[in-house]
């Protein structure tokens, strides 16, 4: 009997204090309940400014889900702070364990800090030929970790953000049109006018090719064997491959077609008489 007065007792201290304690927990619960909701109507604001301004979608999502984590995380200890627990203790124990989990990751935040300045920034986007890290490609996804590259040879190439951010990038794609600078050679023996009428003629017969900057032809070099040409024009990004295969090809034929000689590396080669050499030599010791 006395134990059963025991328990009663306890169990009457206990429902006291959970009494005690209700108006403090009913607290805590309205203020997580509210606080949620005032976090969904921040995150929607925020949404309706990125579609307003037409950012990135990467940027955006990243944005929204740092915003509404961030600010769960504040709610957290605002709720926890009011169930009594001491404020300064919780928030040095979330500081302690960003802290580990920061160095445990030190190369995914770099990644992640280096996606966001691409995002931001923007070096380069989806469908641009690009060359960095040793890779050219056309871009075909860019994530906050890594950006992923469809290479001329149709192989994916991932370079994480973190080395990519901090390299030298070459945006083939950024003005929307390319320089050409393509080389024929002649043989000496040509009308170096005529060669340069006939690649001229070539150029001007290719609607592609831009008219301003103006085209050129211009003999580059007087080589070894050849007398070289330079041909140069800007062409769009579209079709400057397809124009490129095609004046190499057509150059070749027009100028054969003109009647001019493409030289090729020669080298003379001078042979000497031996045995002319080993008389000759005699011939002089027995002088002596």
């Amino acid at each position: 009997m006395e134990k059963l007065n025991n328990y009663g007792s306890i169990a009457k201290e206990y429902v006291n204090k959970f009494i005690d304690y209700l108006p403090t927990l009913v607290g805590a619960l309205i203020l997580l309940i509210v606080g949620l909701c005032v976090i969904k109507m921040i995150v929607k604001y925020v949404q309706k400014i990125f579609e307003r301004k037409d950012y990135d979608k990467t940027l955006e999502l990243f944005s929204l889900n740092a915003i509404r984590w961030g600010l769960k995380i504040i709610l957290f200890v605002l709720v926890i702070t009011q169930l009594g627990v001491e404020s300064a203790s919780l928030v040095a124990a979330i500081g302690a364990a960003g802290l580990a989990i920061g160095l445990a990751m030190q190369g995914s935040l770099s990644n992640l800090a280096g996606g966001v300045l691409i995002i931001i920034l923007k070096p380069f986007k989806v469908g641009d030929w690009i060359e960095a890290q040793g890779v050219s490609g056309s871009v075909v996804e860019i994530s906050l970790f890594y950006t992923k590259l469809d290479t001329f040879g149709n192989q994916r190439a991932v370079i994480p953000n973190g080395e990519l951010s901090n390299d030298n990038i070459i945006n083939y794609s950024y003005n929307g049109t390319r320089r050409e600078n393509m080389s024929f050679g002649i043989s000496y023996d040509d009308d170096i006018k005529k060669a340069k009428e006939v690649l001229m003629n070539l150029v001007k017969e290719q609607k592609d090719i831009l008219q301003d900057p103006a085209p050129q032809v211009l003999v580059s070099e007087l080589g070894d064997n050849s007398v070289n040409f330079s041909v140069r024009y800007f062409a769009p990004n579209s079709v400057f491959w397809d124009l490129h295969w095609y004046m190499i090809e057509e150059g070749k034929i027009r100028l054969e077609e003109a009647g001019m000689t493409i030289p090729y590396p020669q080298r003379d080669v001078y042979l000497y008489d031996q045995t002319k050499m080993i008389g000759t030599k005699e011939k002089s010791n027995t002088a002596e």
